[in-house]
């Protein structure tokens, strides 16, 4: 069995309009919701073993603030990605408990794609920043992973939790 933590980076600066996308850290309300995020995570027991992260700095800096004992590894190819380059990432990993942070709307895309049914959570199709959804897949190696075999088992947003 595999499980997949599927997390869109938290609220992002939008206030220097001359800084690059991929540079943009996180605001203030950003920063909080990581930070309650990672003590969800705790809080569920769900710690991944291996963490497969954008390169951007909002996805670098909402994974920091979850205060995992692991490093990220940083993959170019999930910023901005769509679905396809998600799942090709995700069948790359390596872990039995992976997280992967990424961003809209690629990863609303890729998580509905993913289970076979949606949890019962009125933002799970527009998946807001922040937004998590945990998956369990009946797989022994990601390779195997494939749309609609996903069972959710948990699914939150930032406002659930502050």
């Amino acid at each position: 069995m595999k499980r997949l933590v599927l997390m869109r980076h938290a609220k992002s600066d939008w206030g220097d309009p001359a800084l690059p996308d991929h540079a943009r850290p996180l605001n203030e309300r950003g920063r909080r919701s990581a930070t309650a995020l990672g003590d969800w995570l705790r809080a569920m027991g769900v710690l991944p073993d291996q963490i497969l992260c954008s390169s951007s700095e909002r996805t670098q800096e909402t994974c920091a603030r979850l205060n995992l004992p692991l490093a990220p590894e940083l993959h170019d190819a999930l910023y901005l990605a769509e679905a396809p380059d998600m799942l090709r990432v995700l069948r790359g990993a390596t872990g039995s408990q992976v997280l992967m942070l990424g961003h809209n709307p690629g990863i609303a895309e890729f998580a509905a794609r993913l289970v076979a049914a949606p949890p019962d959570h009125d933002r799970f199709h527009d998946y807001p920043t922040g937004a998590t959804l945990v998956a369990r897949f009946d797989i022994d190696d990601w390779a195997d992973v494939a749309p609609g075999t996903g069972t959710a088992l948990h699914f939150v947003i930032p406002r659930d939790l502050i």
